[in-house]
């Protein structure tokens, strides 16, 4: 308890709190010099593959450390759907270049095709999609995702847009 207080005497007021510092046997200055404290693991240890992708027409990738991408579509691409109801989706094997159909989406609402974020083959599909397509609704980003493939060329993936891009392209075409 008391090392909480110090610790947030310590980010706050640095001078006030060094006294004290002095004094504590156990968190002696020496050894608070010695050994970092608040050390930032969230910005290191972050991958940049772990990184979402998307396109202009909705569709993301994530691209994981075995160097296959996964494939789904965004948030507002299911909003704007509604309520999926049929995923066609593409064989293992199949080939795909950039910005390929491969496949389409059915919803109460709409229907809409697919399009591949990136060059490659496809090596898996989502088959819990076939008896539940409102998991691309509850889930896009983790269970509804559609695919997997290999990537091709993976310079294709600089074309694409970070999530900020894609949230001002989205403000875009809302307007």
């Amino acid at each position: 308890m008391a090392a909480c207080g110090l610790f947030r005497s310590l980010s706050s007021n640095f001078l006030t709190i060094l006294p004290s510092l002095t004094r504590s046997a156990t968190l002696s200055p020496l050894r608070l010099a010695s050994q970092p404290y608040f050390g930032r693991t969230l910005a290191t240890s972050c991958r940049l593959t772990a990184a979402l992708k998307f396109t202009d027409k909705h569709e993301w990738i994530r691209v994981g450390d075995d160097g296959v991408g996964t494939v789904g579509i965004s948030k507002f691409a299911q909003e704007a759907l509604g309520d999926v109801v049929y995923c066609g989706l593409p064989e293992v094997g199949t080939q795909l270049a950039q910005q390929d159909e491969f496949g389409a989406l059915e919803s109460v609402k709409a229907a809409s095709e697919l399009y591949s974020p990136l060059t490659g083959e496809v090596v898996e599909v989502n088959a819990l999609l076939a008896d539940n397509p409102g998991l691309v609704n509850k889930s896009c980003y983790k269970d509804g995702w559609l695919m997997k493939m290999t990537i091709g060329n993976p310079s294709e993936l600089d074309i694409l847009m970070d999530e900020a891009a894609y949230e001002r392209y989205i403000r875009s075409i809302e307007d």
